[in-house]
């Protein structure tokens, strides 16, 4: 089972900044600050640049076409250009994170991002769906010796399987899987939170989601469902704009976030019947004399009462009770038992 995050700790809440701080490191040390006021346990970054990533092309393939996409318009290469985060910026941005309590840690795209990130001394790694299937990456990353969080988006059983299979066979100490839809933003309906518990017993590893969807919704839900990690974007200003803005939550909105998925998380709780704790059965009905009674009258439906609260015999007793008499004088408003028959 996990060592990172585990069924006695809350959910462990992980704001994205991706390139939502517009190329500003006073907005990027702003997010942290914001981030760790909002009560997340990690703030993550990514690292690459646009030569690490893709070619500077600017048709076909390498040019985003699709007038559906929040990047329609520009090519690859220009996008992540305006996304990246410069690598100079990951030793300030972490240790403002460490400052204010929180890990700091990132996503690398390639070997030297890895290297990198070594001199940095991160605690563990992510990896992105859409490089899961980089076995070049995984393994390189596994061979830190360092946990790594992976989210699965798009991937098959038997992808996920071949990734688990390597990461674990070049060092990696734990491996957590993220339940991901990789659309921008994702809807609802494409979440498929279900798969959550059958990843867990496919892989026997702890599950989390990496949510793309609006709003804090889904990402509560999936706590119900067993994740014990939960990331999502997150920005200042969602009008001041950015790459990854459209989808990310502003801060008020994380702070709700971390609020509720602990509520939910709380909730679980385990199998349980009958009274809890704060329950009290006086709040149920029960049987009550209703009028004043003496010594050998008979209980009728004129003198016994179903009513609350429960301090009386359970009303399924109401008809053993009818017909039988008092032993003694009886006040109305005593609950009826059976010494009293």
């Amino acid at each position: 089972m996990s060592t990172l995050f585990n069924k006695t700790d809350r959910p462990f809440i992980i704001a994205e900044m991706s390139g939502n701080h517009n190329q500003s490191l006073e907005r990027a040390l702003s997010i942290v600050e914001a981030a760790a006021a909002s009560g997340v346990q990690a703030l993550k970054i990514q690292t690459y640049t646009a030569d690490t990533m893709t070619l500077d092309i600017n048709e076909g393939e390498f040019f985003i076409s699709d007038p559906s996409s929040l990047w329609y318009g520009q090519s690859l290469y220009k996008l992540y250009q305006q996304a990246y985060t410069p690598w100079e910026w990951h030793e300030p941005i972490f240790k403002r994170c460490k400052e204010l309590g929180i890990i700091g840690f990132s996503t690398p795209f390639d070997d030297t991002a890895v290297d990198f990130l070594e001199t940095l001394d991160v605690p563990f790694y992510k990896i992105a769906s859409f490089e899961m299937t980089d076995h070049t990456l995984v393994k390189k990353v596994a061979q830190t010796g360092k946990p790594i969080i992976v989210s699965t988006g798009m991937a098959t059983v038997s992808e996920i399987d071949e990734m688990v299979r390597l990461a674990k066979a070049n060092g990696c100490p734990e491996i957590v899987l993220l339940k991901c839809t990789s659309t921008y933003p994702a809807k609802p309906e494409s979440s498929n939170l279900a798969t959550i518990p059958h990843m867990r017993e496919l892989f026997n590893c702890e599950i989390g989601l990496s949510d793309h969807t609006l709003g804090i919704g889904v990402a509560v839900a999936s706590v119900a469902l067993g994740a014990r990690v939960i990331e999502k974007h997150f920005t200042l200003s969602r009008a001041e704009g950015g790459v990854d803005s459209a989808f990310s939550l502003e801060p008020a909105e994380m702070k709700m976030l971390v609020e509720e998925s602990e509520r939910a998380w709380q909730s679980i709780g385990s199998i349980h019947y009958g009274v809890t704790a704060g329950e009290k059965l006086e709040g149920r009905r029960s049987l009550y004399v209703g009028t004043d009674m003496k010594k050998g009258d008979v209980f009728t439906k004129d003198n016994v009462r179903i009513i609350r609260p429960g301090s009386g015999l359970e009303p399924k007793y109401y008809d053993l009770v009818l017909g039988r008499t008092a032993v003694k004088d009886i006040k109305v408003g005593t609950p009826i038992s059976w010494d009293l028959l």
